[in-house]
């Protein structure tokens, strides 16, 4: 009877040691696919300034679209260093959503100036920032089914008796705040082309 006390014993502390460190490698997983948006919005934010002194000189009379896209960049900067899984994911997203917009809109400018796209810097910018935009979108997805996995194991039971020794907490997912950003594209390819 003392053995198998004693074996109950040692199979609980083996299952809430082992608990305990998958919640902690669960929260450092969810915090390292923070960090990853966090190094390509800082690429995307990087690359913005040089598309915009790329178009800048032949584009002045459109200053409105530029410093659109400058203040958007600007807010987009402030509020991610303040961001965190635990707060300020919504922020960020709505200031992301922002400044995807003010982009969509210099590139529908800069497609109406042909002397623009035939300039090979601003084609190549708008080549890495498409590419930037892309791993943003993959590494927002690898963020949620991160924190996800996260916020589901720490809420299910047993584990939830360990949750509060690993101090873990359920952390924000990346959402789509902006209604633009639901809405579906609309593409008409039945129009013919102006000759």
């Amino acid at each position: 009877m003392t053995w198998i006390f004693l074996l109950l014993i040692v199979v609980v502390v083996i299952w809430v040691i082992t608990a305990y460190n998958g919640l902690i490698q669960l929260k450092g997983d969810t915090l390292n696919a923070w960090k990853q948006i966090d190094v390509q919005l800082k690429r995307r934010h990087d690359l913005i300034p040089n598309l915009v002194n790329a178009v800048r000189g032949a584009m002045d009379f459109e200053r409105e679209t530029l410093e659109a896209v400058i203040q958007a960049r600007n807010q987009a900067i402030k509020l991610q260093g303040d961001a965190a899984p635990t707060g300020g994911v919504k922020q960020l997203a709505a200031a992301e959503a922002q400044l995807s917009a003010a982009l969509s809109r210099l590139n529908v400018v800069v497609e109406q100036y042909p002397q623009l796209k035939a300039t090979g810097n601003i084609g190549q910018l708008q080549e890495e920032l498409t590419s930037t935009e892309n791993r943003v979108s993959f590494s927002r997805q690898l963020y949620n089914d991160t924190a996800t996995t996260y916020n589901v194991r720490q809420a299910q039971f047993p584990w939830n008796l360990v949750a509060g020794l690993a101090k873990a907490e359920p952390v924000e997912l990346w959402e789509i705040t902006e209604e633009g950003e639901r809405a579906v594209p609309q593409v008409d390819l039945s129009k013919k082309p102006t000759v």
